[in-house]
């Protein structure tokens, strides 16, 4: 398996782990009776860092896809190099501080990682693309 590969894997490792890291802050707010339950009745505000962390879940969620996607088409398309090595390992590093920066609610900074990550995404699909 291609480096790149196991990259994607591991991203995929940590998109678990935010969905976990969510529903285990939000089953703590709501209770395990409320969580086991049809959830019809209105459930309390999530906390601060809960509605943070539920954010950068649902951000790595709008661009996971098309990491996917373009990951896969390098390793098909025989593009893989340089270019989609940096590329797969900035996502990934740039996603994983992402989840603390957006948790303690830091601005700017957040930002900056996050278009690390997109730097990495749009390296991949550059290799794919000029391939």
């Amino acid at each position: 398996m291609t480096t790149e590969l196991t990259l994607l894997a591991w991203t995929l490792v940590l998109a678990l782990v935010q969905i976990m890291l969510t529903a285990n802050l939000r089953t703590a707010e709501t209770g395990i009776q409320y969580n086991a339950s049809a959830r019809d009745g209105e459930a309390p505000p999530p906390r601060p860092v809960t509605a943070r962390l539920q954010r950068a879940q649902a951000n790595l969620f709008e661009t996971l896809p098309l990491f996917i996607g373009a990951v896969l088409i390098a390793h098909v398309s025989g593009s893989e190099g340089d270019l989609t090595l940096w590329g797969c390992w900035m996502y990934l590093i740039a996603r994983i501080v992402y989840i603390p920066l957006y948790a303690a609610g830091i601005p700017y900074v957040r930002s900056l990682v996050w278009l690390v990550s997109l730097a990495g995404l749009v390296m991949v699909l550059a290799a794919v693309l000029t391939a």
